[in-house]
């Protein structure tokens, strides 16, 4: 049971990654911190430096890229959990900096409970 938990976690995460990152970067969502209508426009809106977003966006496909893989390669899932964690972290201090009212934290917020999930059970 355990196993397929962990599985389902990984397996969640890498898309939501991939979804905001691959799919979604210059859609508008309620999610965006500050005014922002594209995910470029949100680490403007945070004082983050142009190549902050191209670091955390190759970053976070990485993680996915990894949380998938670790399918078959188990040792590479901690790591990218317990990175895409750290990440979570920097993207809920950015809303707060910002002053976003909780709704918009709430994807990073969950992002960062099943990494520490992932990294709790493995």
């Amino acid at each position: 049971m355990t196993s397929y938990l962990i599985l389902a976690l990984q397996v969640v995460v890498a898309l939501g990654l991939l979804n905001v990152w691959l799919l979604r970067p210059m859609k508008a969502t309620r999610f965006r911190g500050g005014q922002a209508q594209t995910l470029k426009e949100e680490f403007a809106a945070y004082g983050l430096p142009e190549f902050a977003f191209y670091l955390v966006g190759a970053l976070k496909i990485l993680c996915a890229l990894l949380l998938i893989g670790g399918i078959w390669l188990s040792y590479v899932v901690q790591p990218a959990a317990l990175l895409v964690l750290i990440l979570m972290l920097g993207a809920l201090a950015m809303h707060i900096k910002v002053k976003d009212p909780i709704l918009k934290s709430l994807p990073a917020f969950s992002m960062l409970a099943m990494s520490l999930a992932l990294i709790l059970m493995l």
